[in-house]
């Protein structure tokens, strides 16, 4: 019997991670082939990057691409890369050790008064291996951890009203509600070993059966801690509806007193103000979870809300909480901006809540881990070099251009033929080498390798700058034009090149790939429409300056650099990379001291047909506007010492022969408008429309991505790992657990 053959169109993190676990087992050569095609020179999606030879081997990214602590599926999956690969200890980063350090210093802008005031927060490092982590928390786990964040928020917000003379002593009068202090003070008594003069005031209330029953805020919130850890509270069918009226009435209770006593005082204490919307946040999301009884019916039950929408309907505060700097911030994390219009913020509440949770309460490390070069080193290098060991076969620029439908043996429908188009002839029929080696590290060039490519060929690419990853790309009509003839295509046919589809490509790509089988199939024709993207921007400035030196004021114990968001627009988030200067192939005496990577969605209502090939070009003179704006005004709050009378001082730019503002022209902008590079939304409602991997009408077919049901349902690394691992399963049973994957779906009782 033949092996099955399985085609995955696409180099991503989610077709990667599927091929990775498909060769999980030591005979997989037995049972199956695997091909991977893929359009251009090199592996990575939205997270290529390459290195420029002509400009120090410097990194060039799509974006900002760093992890978070709590991604354990992905940390998993790497973890397994090095440890399988075991470069050798010669190779500048052998380790996933060495790929990955801890990071926890975020920064958070919020405009006060017209004027921009850093948030500086520094996460603890927590111990552990992010890969022994676990994304199975439940909604009940997560009320849990949010109370002890609240638990350490309280005291101190009310140590703040006793010095300011505000009212710290709370009362109950309402019958319900005393009946609720009741049902506390029955669970936790046996526990309390508290002596304190308020607890005893409340117990003699309770136990006497007072008019009014007295508290603080700061022992409501003590005893409602220990009374969700009580191994006989929130247990399902038994007291969990009792359980949650407590925890939402002393909440909401601790909601009325902060907004009574504090608000007041917010506007000139910025550290009162941050405790506030941190508390409120909490409290908000806490009053959320329990009245839509997320606990019982899964985060799903909420993504019919933006995440805003549903901080409001849950009583959090308009003017200081919603549009904080950590919900600006989260939506600027995800680009959750649909057009690239940031007067209309949209992110399912759900998805948002969850991932916000995840985010602080299950990282292990640091809260976010640092890659020690260029995503595609660190990642994608290493995992082709893994999969090619294996035996997997890659097809380097091979673009996608149709999907054809049909019926198999059974009358089933299926894929029944691939067109592809083949983008270049390589030298002598050769395979392509896609690697090159920079400082002992193997990595992806910028652009093709040119020297591996037919000569005339190569010569015509070069001549006319020819992006072979371009969507608009004119490559196909110069090709006609010098040659006479079309660029030659392969038709890949059912049960002959392959009988798996393992389709790889992002969701905007669907229209143009398949119109045929969305035609057919209407879930997976809504999904293509209702799974939104958005377009990004991405800039990267080498400097002669520390941040130190341009001004930047807060330093952590670590020392670390922030990673900073919710600021200015074009450019919302910055992230500080001087970690990476030493990994570029700068002149020992000349090399730039700092790098600073910027990003944010990027502004495109429709994007314009295939045929119209300088598209790309002005969208991108359109990021080179935004970065000028950056540098000449935006920056000035945060590097206040890069300016002097006249405005940008251009020096602090690295660059080679040319001053002033000429100097600008050498650093790096992109714009990620083509399909497979646009951001994927969360847009409220739109999970309902995502299939799993195997949700088509086509039996054969396997759609994999961040756009797929996954169990975080929006764009990130973590959910495209978990989606290659849910392909790899369907397709061999393989891995069995994914962490995490269940967080939409109703709790599951005994």
């Amino acid at each position: 019997m033949s092996n099955e053959k399985i085609a995955i169109i696409g180099g991503g993190v989610a077709a990667m991670t599927a091929a990775l676990y498909l060769t999980e087992q030591d005979d997989w050569q037995q049972h199956r082939e695997i091909t991977v095609y893929q359009q251009g020179w090199r592996l990575g999606g939205k997270g290529a990057s390459g290195r420029n030879a002509a400009m120090g081997e410097r990194i060039e990214e799509h974006g900002l691409h760093v992890w978070f602590g709590a991604y354990v599926n992905s940390f998993k999956a790497i973890e397994t890369v090095y440890n399988k690969l075991n470069r050798p200890t010669t190779c500048a980063l052998s380790t996933w050790q060495q790929a990955f350090k801890p990071h926890s210093f975020i920064a958070l802008e919020e405009h006060i008064d017209n004027e921009w005031e850093t948030w500086p927060i520094d996460f603890p490092v927590l111990p552990g291996n992010p890969a022994n982590g676990s994304l199975d928390i439940t909604a009940w786990d997560f009320i849990k951890m949010t109370l002890a964040w609240l638990k350490k928020w309280i005291p101190q917000l009310e140590i703040a009203a006793n010095q300011q003379a505000k009212s710290t002593q709370l009362t109950t009068k309402k019958t319900r509600d005393k009946y609720l202090l009741q049902h506390l003070y029955q669970h936790v008594q046996e526990l309390a070993t508290d002596g304190s003069d308020a607890w005893k005031t409340f117990t003699h209330d309770i136990q006497n059966l007072s008019q009014e029953i007295t508290s603080t805020p700061s022992l409501l919130v003590d005893k409602l801690n220990e009374f969700t850890q009580n191994k006989n509270t929130l247990q399902p069918q038994i007291s969990e509806k009792k359980d949650s009226l407590v925890i939402w009435y002393i909440v909401r209770k601790l909601k009325r007193w902060l907004n009574q006593e504090l608000t007041e005082l917010m506007d000139e204490n910025a550290q009162l103000r941050r405790l506030y919307i941190c508390a409120d946040l909490a409290i908000a999301m806490l009053v959320g979870l329990i009245k839509d009884k997320v606990y019982r019916d899964g985060f799903g039950v909420i993504n019919k809300y933006d995440f805003r929408q549903w901080l409001l309907k849950n009583g959090a505060n308009k003017q200081y909480s919603v549009d904080s700097a950590p919900v600006r911030g989260f939506y600027d994390l995800v680009f959750a901006y649909p057009k690239g219009d940031f007067s209309k913020p949209n992110v399912e509440a759900g998805v948002a809540a969850l991932a916000m949770l995840r985010i602080a309460l299950c990282y292990r490390g640091g809260v976010m881990w640092k890659m020690q070069a260029g995503m595609g080193d660190v990642i994608f290098s290493p995992l082709y070099e893994l999969l090619k060991q294996r035996g997997v076969k890659f097809e380097f620029f091979h673009q996608l251009q149709n999907i054809t439908p049909g019926y198999d043996s059974n009358g089933k429908r299926c894929v029944t033929e691939i067109e592809l188009q083949q983008q270049v002839e390589l030298k002598n029929n050769t395979e392509y080498q896609p690697l090159v080696d920079v400082k002992s590290l193997p990595c992806w060039p910028s652009e093709p390798l040119y020297n591996q490519i037919n000569t005339a060929q190569a010569t015509l690419l070069q001549q006319y700058n020819i992006n072979l990853e371009s969507f608009w790309t004119d490559w196909p009509s110069r090709y006609q034009a010098e040659f006479g003839q079309p660029l030659p295509h392969k038709t890949l046919r059912f049960k002959h090149d392959f009988d798996q589809l393992i389709l790889g490509v992002s969701v905007a790509s669907l229209e143009h790939i398949c119109p045929r089988l969305l035609a057919i199939d209407d879930a997976f024709a809504a999904q293509a429409k209702n799974v939104l993207t958005v377009a990004t921007q991405a800039s990267q400035l080498w400097l002669n300056k520390t941040d130190q030196q341009l001004g930047w004021e807060y330093m952590p114990p670590s020392e670390e650099g922030p990673i900073l968001s919710g600021f200015s627009e074009p450019f919302d988030t910055w992230a500080a990379m001087q970690n990476l200067v030493d990994k570029e192939q700068w002149p020992l005496n000349n090399s730039p001291k700092n790098i600073a990577y910027f990003c944010s969605a990027f502004a495109c209502a429709e994007y314009p047909p295939q045929s119209d090939h300088t598209f790309p070009a002005r969208a991108k003179a359109d990021v080179k506007t935004n970065l000028t704006q950056l540098v000449t005004t935006n920056m000035q709050p945060l590097w206040p010492l890069a300016y002097d009378q006249n405005g940008f001082d251009w020096s602090v730019l690295y660059a080679n022969d040319v001053s002033g503002k000429a100097r600008l022209d050498q650093q790096y902008w992109r714009v990620n408008v083509d399909p497979s590079e646009r951001y994927v939304l969360s847009v409220a409602g739109s999970s309902q429309y995502r299939l799993a991997t195997d949700g088509t009408q086509f039996s054969n077919l396997f759609i994999t991505g961040d756009w797929i049901k996954t169990g975080v349902n929006a764009g990130c690394v973590e959910a495209a790992v978990m989606a290659g691992m849910q392909t790899a399963r369907a397709l061999c049973g393989y891995p069995q657990y994914i962490s995490g994957e269940n967080a939409f779906e109703p709790t599951k009782t005994t």
